[in-house]
C-alpha cells in the first residue's frame, strides 16, 4: 500500500473504530492480525506487515472463520491482550509523508488508574512491524524483533530511516472500482492475490512433484540400459566360449593373449582373444559360458523392466503435459490432485511389550482373576522384577531361601486380595528350596520397594519395606501349560 492509499485508509478508520472497545485479536498468520474493535457491522481491523505486502484496512468475516484460521498466539498478541483488552481507542493518526499509523487508546489498570497506550502499525516494506508504546512513545513490544535505531524495546520509538524511499510525489491511490468502501476494494484486490499465489504455488508443487518422478524414471532408465550394455552380447560370450574349446589343442598362448583359429568365419582367420593368464583354455572358456548365460538372463529381465519404464514414462509425460495445460487454464481441481505427494504413509508396526515376547516366566491366574508371573531362573527373576512388573505390582519371595520371583499384577492400582496374595505367597514358597517344607515364610511387598544393589548377581535384591506370610507350598495350574 502506497502513502496516499493509507491516507485515505486513515480517514475510513477513524470514522469506523474511534470510540470503539479494543477486543479480541486472531493471529491469521506469523504477520497477519484481525482485531475486534466491537462494531455495530461486525467488521474487524486487518493488519499484515509481511514485507512484501504490507497493508491495513476493514474486513468483514465470519467469527467462526477467523477462529478456525487462527493460529496459536505469539507472544506478542499475548501482551497486547493484557495492555489493551477493554481499552478504548480516542484516536488515529497518520505519521506525515509516512507509511505508518498509530492507534491511541485509553485503559484503565487493575488498581483504576488511566493508562495511555499507542498502537504503532509500521507498514514501510522491508522494516513493516508492530509496536506497542506507552504514555511515553517507549516500545513495550514489537511484533518482530529488529535492531534498527529508535525500534527497540525500552527506547523512545522513532521513525525507521528511509531505505531507497518511495516516491510519493504524483503517487496515486488504489480505487474503489465500485465498491462502497476502499476497505472492501483492498480486501477484494488482495484476497484475489493471494488466490493467485495459492493457485500458483500449488501448480508449481504439482510440476515439482510430477518432474522429479518423471526424472527418477528416466534416470533408473539409463541406469538400466548401462547395465544392460555392461553385460555385453551374450551371443559374442558364447561363440569366444566354443572358439576356446575347438582350438583347446591348437592355440598358441601369449601372456594374456590366446591366437586361435575363427571356424564361424568361412576363410577361417586367426584371431587372439585376451583372458587371464593363470586360467587354463578350458577354465577360460567355461568363464565365457558363464557371461553367455549372465548376459542372456539379464538381457531378458532388464529388457521387460525397460519395457515397463517405457509405459510409466509414457504416462508421466501425458500427466505433465495434462497439468500444464491445466494450469494454463486455471483449472484448480486438476491442479490439486498433483499438488501434494500421493505416496501412503508406511504403516507402524505396533512395538511388542516386553511382557508379550518375555517367555522366562510361568503364568498362572488367581482364584480371584488375578494374574501371577513366577519367574524360571535367575536372569529371568531380574527380568521380571525390573522390566515387566509396574510399581504397584505386588512382588513375593521366599525369605531366606534361594527361588523364584513372584509378580501379582495390579493393572487397576488397588490392594490385592487376601487370597491372591494367600495363593501367590504358595507358589512363591513352592517354586523355592523350600517346597518340601511343611510351613515357609514368604516376604512380600510392592514392587516399588524392591531394589537392584550395584553389582549384585542376578537374582538378589534388597528390600526396603516389607511384610512376611507364613504358608504352605501349593502348586497352581499354570494358564501357559508349564
Amino acid at each position: 500500500m502506497n502513502e496516499p492509499t493509507i491516507k485515505l485508509i486513515c480517514a475510513e478508520l477513524s470514522d469506523h473504530l474511534i470510540g470503539q472497545k479494543f477486543g479480541k485479536i486472531f493471529a491469521l498468520s506469523r504477520k497477519k492480525l484481525a482485531i475486534d474493535f466491537r462494531t455495530s457491522d461486525g467488521k474487524y481491523l486487518f493488519l499484515s506487515v509481511e514485507p512484501n505486502s504490507p497493508r491495513i484496512y476493514l474486513i468483514q468475516r465470519k467469527l467462526k472463520e477467523l477462529e478456525k484460521n487462527s493460529r496459536r498466539q505469539p507472544p506478542f498478541v499475548s501482551f497486547l491482550r493484557k495492555k489493551l483488552s477493554n481499552s478504548t481507542l480516542h484516536a488515529i493518526e497518520k505519521i506525515e509523508d509516512e507509511r505508518i499509523i498509530k492507534f491511541l487508546l485509553t485503559s484503565v489498570s487493575e488498581f483504576g488508574k488511566a493508562e495511555q497506550f499507542t498502537l504503532v502499525a509500521q507498514l514501510t516494506g522491508r522494516s513493516s512491524n508492530l509496536f506497542l508504546l506507552d504514555d511515553n512513545n517507549i516500545v513495550l513490544v514489537s511484533l518482530s524483533k529488529t535492531s534498527d535505531v529508535g525500534q527497540q524495546i525500552g527506547i523512545g520509538y522513532s521513525v525507521p530511516e528511509t531505505r531507497n524511499a518511495e516516491k510519493t510525489k504524483n503517487q496515486e491511490s488504489f480505487s474503489s472500482n465500485g465498491f462502497d468502501t476502499l476497505s472492501e476494494a483492498l480486501d477484494s484486490f488482495f484476497l484475489e492475490q493471494e488466490e493467485k499465489e495459492r493457485f500458483k504455488s500449488q501448480a508449481n508443487s504439482a510440476k515439482t512433484n510430477l518432474s522429479k518422478q518423471l526424472k527418477k524414471q528416466r534416470k533408473l532408465k539409463k541406469k538400466l540400459s548401462q547395465d544392460l550394455s555392461n553385460h555385453g552380447e551374450a551371443d559374442r560370450w558364447k561363440k569366444l566360449g566354443d572358439l576356446l574349446l575347438a582350438n583347446v589343442s591348437t592355440a598358441k598362448r601369449d601372456g594374456d593373449l590366446i591366437t586361435l583359429i575363427d571356424y564361424f568365419d568361412e576363410s577361417a582367420p586367426e584371431i587372439q582373444i585376451e583372458t587371464d593368464e593363470n586360467l587354463s583354455i578350458t577354465e577360460a572358456a567355461e568363464n565365457f559360458f558363464k557371461r553367455y548365460t549372465k548376459a542372456r538372463n539379464a538381457k531378458a529381465a532388464i529388457s521387460n523392466r525397460l519395457l515397463d519404464l517405457d509405459k510409466a514414462i509414457e504416462k508421466l509425460e501425458t500427466k505433465l503435459a495434462s497439468l500444464l495445460t491445466a494450469i494454463e487454464e486455471n483449472n484448480e481441481e486438476f491442479v490439486k490432485q498433483y499438488s501434494t505427494k500421493q505416496t501412503q504413509k508406511p504403516q507402524r508396526k505396533n512395538k511388542k511389550k516386553p511382557e508379550d515376547s518375555f517367555k522366562g516366566a510361568k503364568h498362572f491366574v488367581s482364584t480371584q482373576g488375578d494374574d501371577i508371573l513366577v519367574g524360571k531362573r535367575s536372569k529371568d527373576n531380574d527380568f521380571l522384577t525390573f522390566r515387566i512388573a509396574k510399581s504397584l505390582d505386588y512382588w513375593l519371595h521366599a525369605a531366606d531361601y534361594p527361588g523364584s520371583h513372584v509378580i501379582v499384577r495390579n493393572p487397576n492400582r488397588k490392594e490385592i486380595s487376601q487370597q491372591t496374595l494367600l495363593e501367590a505367597a504358595q507358589l512363591a514358597a513352592f517354586y523355592s528350596k523350600a517346597k518340601k517344607e511343611l510351613k515357609v515364610a514368604v516376604n512380600y511387598t510392592q514392587k516399588k520397594y524392591v531394589n537392584k544393589p550395584k553389582g549384585a548377581q542376578a537374582g538378589l535384591v534388597s528390600l526396603s519395606n516389607f511384610r512376611t506370610i507364613l504358608v504352605q507350598p501349593k502348586f497352581l495350574k499354570a494358564e501357559n501349560g508349564e
